[in-house]
């Protein structure tokens, strides 16, 4: 009985320490929960930060795609324009230029007068009773001198000279006032139509020149290049090594000069389904002799690929070697300099110097 009694008191005493023990627990346990909250939300900002920092440090750059298509192969040489057709102007008799309305450059219509010519002999005849009129001391004198002037002006041979036809003045041989000899030149007028383009092609690229192929002229000065179709060879110029080559012109708009100098760029055949990237994409080394192509991969990072280059047109050039499938993105502007792997961000184009330009017709 006495053993009954003890235990009932012994499990109440204990009771206040299990309680103590319980809260403790509880509160260990929400620190720690605490702590790891903490600890996570510290990580998901390490996290963030690291991207920010990443994004922040890519540098800005100009990119454009690569396409496939067509371009043109020309021979190029450089040359100037002439005219094949020349009219001269002549003096019809002996006599002096009364006046003279055309310099070099002008453009004349055909049939348009262009100066006015005077016999020497009546020039002569109206010089004398010039004279006269001024040396006459007496009332009969100066009475014959001014019948003899008025009849010297009748009698004045003048005579309008005009453009044979419609052209250039391309030289003059005189001036106003100038006596001539009957047969003397007095201005050259080249034919409008007749305007050509003379260029210098090497030897070596003559197998491959052909009548009837397309060219265009670029020339300083002309935003737009000239148009023409090559009419055929001429002879060969020993002290160059070279053969000229005509190339009839197909003049739109402002007339093309004579003796202009240009570059002509003869379309001797075509390459179809080329890789095809702007030339500002293409870095080239003159000491190694290598070309080198920043290509973006789709994290934006750069890979330094070496290419071979082929044919040029404009602002595109051709990669021959290895091959790089379209729509693959490459660094046309703040390329250089770029470590390989390095990352990059597409900005936009603030001048027209940086814009892709436009692929050439057949690019896909």
């Amino acid at each position: 009985m006495g053993n009954s009694v003890r235990r009932p008191v012994r499990w109440f005493l204990r009771l206040p320490l299990l309680l103590a023990l319980a809260a403790g627990c509880s509160r260990g346990s929400g620190a720690n929960d605490s702590t790891a909250a903490a600890g996570a939300g510290s990580a998901d900002g390490d996290s963030a930060a690291a991207r920010d920092s990443g994004a922040a440090g890519a540098t800005p750059v100009h990119m454009a795609t690569v396409t496939k298509g067509n371009l043109a192969v020309t021979v190029s040489g450089p040359g100037r324009t002439d005219a094949l057709d020349v009219q001269k102007v002549r003096a019809p008799f002996a006599g002096t230029i009364d006046s003279l309305r055309v310099v070099i450059g002008d453009r004349v219509q055909g049939g348009e007068e262009i100066a006015t010519f005077v016999s020497q002999t009546s020039q002569a005849a109206l010089n004398g009773a010039e004279v006269m009129l001024r040396e006459a001391t007496t009332a009969a004198q100066r009475s014959d001198a001014e019948r003899a002037l008025q009849l010297a002006k009748q009698a004045l041979v003048r005579t309008k000279l005009v453009a044979p036809r419609a052209g250039v003045v391309v030289s003059r041989g005189a001036s106003q006032g100038d006596l001539l000899s009957a047969g003397d030149s007095i201005i050259s007028i080249a034919s409008a139509s007749s305007i050509v383009f003379i260029a210098h092609i090497t030897q070596a690229d003559l197998a491959r020149i052909r009548p009837g192929q397309r060219a265009t002229i670029d020339a300083p000065g002309r935003p737009v290049a000239a148009e023409g179709v090559v009419h055929g060879l001429l002879p060969a110029d020993t002290s160059t090594l070279s053969v000229p080559v005509r190339i009839d012109l197909q003049i739109a708009g402002a007339p093309v000069p004579i003796g202009l100098f240009g570059t002509a760029h003869i379309i001797v055949g075509e390459k179809s389904g080329v890789s095809i990237v702007p030339v500002a994409a293409v870095i080239r080394d003159d000491v190694n002799g290598t070309s080198r192509v920043a290509v973006v991969d789709g994290r934006g990072r750069v890979h330094w690929t070496l290419v071979s280059v082929g044919i040029q047109q404009a602002s595109a050039v051709q990669i021959a070697s290895p091959p790089i499938e379209p729509g693959t993105r490459v660094i046309v502007s703040g390329q250089v300099g770029l470590p390989d792997g390095s990352r990059v961000v597409e900005v936009a184009a603030d001048s027209a110097s940086l814009e892709q330009k436009p692929a050439p017709p057949g690019a896909q």
